[in-house]
C-alpha cells in the first residue's frame, strides 16, 4: 500500500475510534448524564452505564496491551472484563475511567500514527491479528457499548 492510501485509511480509522461516523461518540453519549443515573440498571437489562463505561475501558487497554507488548496478561471472559454493580459512583472516580479511555485511546492513535507500525502484518506474539484488525475491533466494540449507552438513556428518560 502506498503511504498516501495508507495515511488516508489511518485517518479514517482516526475518525471512526474517535467519533464515529453513523453514531454519537462516547462522549457525547455520557455528555450531560445526570450522575444519579450512571448505577442504574434498567428492567431486563445486565448492566448500567457505569459498567458499560468500565467495561469499555478495561477491554480498549486490553486491546492496547495487547498490540504493545508481547507481556501482555490474557484477561478472563468475561469475568475480568465486566464490573459488578454498585449504588453509585462519585465524579471523581466517573471522571478517572473516562479520562483512563481518552488516555488510552490517544496511545493506540499514536501507534497508529507511528511510522514503525505495520497496519497489516500479524502481531508476532498473536494468532493472526494485525495493527489494522484491533483498530476495527475498538471502533466496533466501543460503538456497540455507546448505543446501548444512549438506550439506556432513553430509558431512563435522561437522553435529549
Amino acid at each position: 500500500m502506498e503511504n498516501d492510501q495508507q495515511q488516508k485509511l489511518i485517518s479514517e480509522l482516526v475518525f471512526l475510534i474517535e467519533k464515529g461516523n453513523a453514531h454519537v461518540s462516547m462522549e457525547d453519549a455520557v455528555s450531560g448524564l445526570p450522575a444519579n443515573m450512571r448505577t442504574i440498571i434498567p428492567e431486563n437489562l445486565p448492566y448500567s452505564i457505569w459498567q458499560l463505561i468500565e467495561h469499555i475501558r478495561i477491554a480498549q487497554k486490553d486491546i492496547l496491551d495487547f498490540c504493545v507488548s508481547e507481556d501482555h496478561e490474557k484477561l478472563a471472559w468475561p469475568d475480568d472484563y465486566w464490573t459488578e454493580p454498585v449504588e453509585n459512583i462519585n465524579d471523581k472516580t466517573w471522571e478517572n475511567a473516562l479520562n483512563e479511555i481518552k488516555q488510552d485511546r490517544q496511545r493506540f492513535l499514536d501507534l497508529l500514527h507511528d511510522e514503525q507500525t505495520d497496519l497489516f502484518s500479524p502481531i508476532e506474539w498473536g494468532d493472526g491479528q494485525t495493527i489494522l484488525r484491533e483498530a476495527m475491533l475498538i471502533a466496533d466494540h466501543n460503538a456497540y457499548h455507546t448505543a446501548e449507552i444512549v438506550v439506556i438513556r432513553r430509558m431512563l428518560g435522561c437522553w435529549r
